[in-house]
Formats: structure tokens, C-alpha cells, sequence
């Protein structure tokens, strides 16, 4: 639903915790407003946390932006961002799902989902995450595809920079 023409624009996912820190929302805002006034449109998944925040203020920042859900339509999940899905769609943005309109909300779908995500994209950026969470299975399915992997951690002792700083000390030891 909304501007599909937003698939042919470069754009740069951004994704994180749902349980992110003050640190991480404030720097996911900064670098959504810096990232749309270059004209990236960006691309996260509705999730609680780091992805509305990076939807949320690229609206602010009057820019475009692409949600890809892990249900259907008729099941907007977090349910708490339906208003959400209905600003991204008003405000020219574009929302996606692979699944039938009518399709739950089952959890299995969001690794699914996670590939799309890092497909739209040139490159992810991943601001917090836990380990072993589903910003961790978006880098992997970047990485997979050939796509430039970001990291920004929280402090060494935060749970939310466990994942990320995987992700960067694997990185490293490829190199």
C-alpha cells in the first residue's frame, strides 16, 4: 500500500532493538534526519523501538520511507503502530507484506520478513541490538546478499550492544 515508485530510490535500512536506550533512539533520530536530507528513503520494519523511530522521524523530517511487516495487512503488528501505518501511507511512504491481507500475526514471519528488508536497501544500518535477535538475522541476511553491513553500539556493558559488536568483531576477524 502507498508509493511504490519508493522501490526504484536508494535507500538504506534502519533497524535495531525494540527495547531500545535513550542513547539509541536519540542517535536512530539524528541519523534518520541526516540520511533524508541526503534523499535516502529509509526502510525498517514497524517494529517496536529502533525501526518506528527511524519511520517516525523520517515523516518528521518530510521524507520517504518503506515498512515491511511480517503479517497481513488486517493484522498490524505491534498494534500500537497502526497509526503508524496509516502516517507512513498518508505521508507517501509504502508499506509491504509478503502475505496474504488476512494473514496473522505469527512470529516465525519476522525472520521471513527481515530478508526483504535488507533486499530493499543498499545497506543496513543497525543501531542496537541484543544478541541473537532479529536485527542480528537482518545483518546476516544483508551480508548474505552482498549488502554493506553498519553498526552503531550502545556501551560495552548495554545488552543492546552485545549484537552489535558481534556483528563489528566479525566483521574485524573477515577482514
Amino acid at each position: 500500500m502507498g508509493n511504490i515508485s519508493l522501490l526504484n530510490k536508494n535507500s538504506i535500512a534502519i533497524i535495531g532493538s525494540r527495547n531500545s536506550s535513550e542513547y539509541g533512539r536519540n542517535i536512530t533520530k539524528k541519523i534518520t534526519k541526516e540520511l533524508v536530507e541526503n534523499n535516502m528513503v529509509i526502510v525498517s520494519g514497524m517494529a517496536k523501538g529502533i525501526d518506528s523511530i527511524a519511520h517516525e522521524s523520517c515523516i518528521k523530517h518530510a521524507g520517504k520511507t518503506i515498512a515491511v511487516l511480517g503479517s497481513g495487512f488486517k493484522h498490524i503488528y505491534p498494534k500500537e503502530n497502526e497509526k503508524l501505518f496509516y502516517n507512513i501511507i498518508e505521508n507517501d511512504g509504502l508499506v509491504l507484506s509478503e502475505f496474504p491481507i488476512d494473514s496473522p500475526v505469527q512470529m516465525k514471519n519476522f525472520p521471513r520478513r527481515n530478508r526483504i528488508i535488507s533486499g530493499l536497501a543498499l545497506g543496513v544500518l543497525v543501531i542496537e541490538a541484543a544478541y541473537r535477535s532479529g536485527t542480528s538475522i537482518t545483518a546476516k541476511f544483508a551480508k548474505a546478499q552482498g549488502k554493506e553491513v553498519f553498526c552503531i553500539p550502545n556501551s560495552i556493558g548495554n545488552k543492546n550492544s552485545y549484537g552489535t559488536i558481534d556483528l563489528i568483531k566479525k566483521r574485524c576477524n573477515s577482514s
